[in-house]
């Protein structure tokens, strides 16, 4: 079965997700992408050079079974500008994110362009996947509200509940075998930041917690390892003035670098105020590291309940309490992670390939 997976935001977990999948998948897997970049232009432009590789994949390739955009994509405008080479493959729509309930920037005004482009998407596709539960949740739960705002022609709850009815959840694919290795923990522990450095993620609250623990008098390194961005927030400025000599990694990671400090990693933590899946922390956590994280979002999805009293926290006053905690409790520590293990591993690709590959299949038939 021939499949074209389309992202017109083809970087960070975008890319890994597509080119994982492409790698694992038993079908042919063809990926028609633009660089990760420029997001408002790629969701109101990329469909125009979309649709023209497209029309050169179908004259090399053939026709797909399945064509796959993800939710940077303006997918009904893409079909209509494809639809002379396309055919009329079955069409799924995989939402990494969303522009209803993503946090906006201290520099963004509300929108609905965007948000839009996601639903009209979403009612033109055959199938919308989510990568999880919470964001399914989220999404629908915030959709009448969007909605109900446009002045005639409302989309109304029959329409609502066509769509949420051909969507279903399917985790995103992690290519976790490569961080297996040999541990490099040492003392004093470890506390990585492996995140991206915006303010959705909550540097600020992480800056503000690791100074509380410093003050306690407890011994721990630093690692800062996130990506990063020209308009960085100024919060790890902070952290440097007042923790600078407890900092043995601030920059990017790229490949074996990474890995080298997940398996270094006590300790993950997340501040996060926007998070769908967490690919960053299910890394670490399968790498080794005990992760403390709040009580929201999708993180008490990512994790079994048994585990939720240890690893979750709901303020930062409980979390400057559970770290410092942990800190000092290394058996405690690598024994949760080790138990966490098996059940991250279940996104592995190995894993989670052949439900693609299998829903897929399905749909094209």
């Amino acid at each position: 079965m021939r499949i074209f997976l389309v992202d017109p935001y083809f970087t960070g977990s975008h890319r890994a997700w597509g080119e994982g999948y492409a790698a694992a998948s038993r079908h042919d897997v063809h990926l028609i992408t633009h660089e990760g970049r420029f997001w408002k232009w790629r969701m109101q432009g990329a469909a125009l050079t979309l649709a023209k590789e497209v029309a050169a994949s179908v004259a090399a390739n053939g026709a797909p079974d399945v064509l796959m955009a993800t939710s940077m994509t303006n997918l009904p405008a893409l079909l209509g500008l494809a639809r002379s080479s396309l055919g009329n493959p079955a069409v799924a729509l995989y939402m990494h994110e969303n522009q209803l309930t993503y946090p906006l920037s201290p520099r963004d005004l509300p929108d609905a362009t965007y948000a839009m482009v996601n639903w009209l998407s979403m009612a033109a596709s055959d199938l919308v996947l989510f990568n999880s539960d919470f964001h399914r949740s989220a999404w629908f739960g915030a959709l009448p509200g969007f909605l109900k705002q446009f002045p005639d022609y409302v989309h109304d709850a029959d329409a609502i509940a066509e769509v949420a009815g051909r969507s279903e959840v399917l985790p995103v694919g992690i290519d976790l075998r490569r961080l297996d290795g040999p541990s490099r923990r040492r003392r004093p522990p470890l506390v990585l930041w492996n995140q991206r450095c915006e303010y959705d993620k909550g540097p600020g609250a992480f800056v503000d917690v690791l100074i509380a623990v410093a003050a306690r008098g407890i011994d721990f390194r630093i690692a800062l390892a996130g990506e990063r961005f020209v308009s960085e927030p100024s919060d790890f400025d902070r952290l440097r003035d007042r923790l600078g000599t407890r900092i043995t990694h601030d920059g990017f990671a790229h490949d074996d670098a990474y890995v080298a400090l997940l398996q270094e990693a006590d300790i993950v933590i997340s501040a996060a105020h926007q998070e769908f899946f967490g690919i960053a922390v299910t890394e670490a956590i399968y790498a080794g590291a005990f992760p403390l994280l709040p009580d929201r979002l999708v993180y008490p999805e990512r994790l079994p309940p048994a585990f939720h009293a240890p690893c979750l926290y709901a303020d930062e006053a409980e979390l400057v309490v559970k770290l410092a905690a942990m800190l000092e409790a290394e058996d405690e520590r690598r024994n949760t992670a080790a138990a966490l293990r098996p059940h991250v591993a279940s996104v592995d690709w190995a894993a989670l390939a052949p439900r693609y590959d299998a829903r897929l299949a399905e749909l094209a038939q």
